[in-house]
């Protein structure tokens, strides 16, 4: 009997290292895989802001409607965000992840911020109306707003995803924070 129960336990071991050798040998693909796609300016998104699939570094202007990638601006607001996984750590200034989102206004346009949603020129935007708590029962920012454009300031946010982190809760974005104008290549959501 204990020959048994020994040769079981044994049998359970094994299993638990081969697993754990998967995991590892899985995590660490996946980590290579996405440092080469950055390395060609590929950028993978996984999140619900924008449809799931891969974009491609491009040499565009930031125009109302594009893809940016952006380093968020330090603060109070992006170290609840980050704390909460809301955004990923990442290597942007603060710990931050690199962010991707739409342009949904530019120099010039009229941007209003409230609790009812996000109005550009008067136009209300799909999907911006401001959440007063996360799934986890947290309060969220909310962050108001009435103000024209200058040139260095972007409204930057999902209309896909009511849920998203983007500037409902924290405003504009600032030229210099954004890195690159992305293109979608391939995606399989939304």
């Amino acid at each position: 009997m204990k020959d048994l129960a020994s040769m079981g336990i044994n049998l359970m071991k094994k299993s638990i290292k081969i697993v754990a050798v998967l995991i590892l040998t899985l995590s660490t693909s996946l980590f290579v895989l996405s440092i080469g796609a950055r390395i060609s300016g590929i950028y993978i998104n996984t999140t619900p802001s924008l449809p799931v699939g891969f974009y491609k570094v491009v040499d565009e202007p930031i125009l109302s409607g594009a893809y940016v990638a952006f380093c968020p601006p330090q603060g109070a607001v992006f170290d609840i965000a980050r704390d909460r996984s809301y955004i990923n750590q990442g290597n942007c200034p603060g710990g931050y992840g690199l962010l991707l989102k739409r342009v949904f206004a530019q120099s010039g346009d009229r941007v209003s911020i409230d609790q009812a949603g996000i109005f550009v020129n008067g136009e209300h935007l799909p999907n911006s109306a401001q959440l007063k708590t996360d799934a986890e029962g947290h309060a969220l920012p909310q962050y108001r707003l009435q103000a024209a454009l200058d040139d260095s300031e972007y409204l930057l946010l999902s209309d896909l995803n009511p849920q998203s982190f983007d500037a409902r809760y924290f405003g504009l974005i600032a030229r210099d924070q954004i890195q690159q104008v992305v293109r979608p290549v391939f995606t399989w959501s939304h």
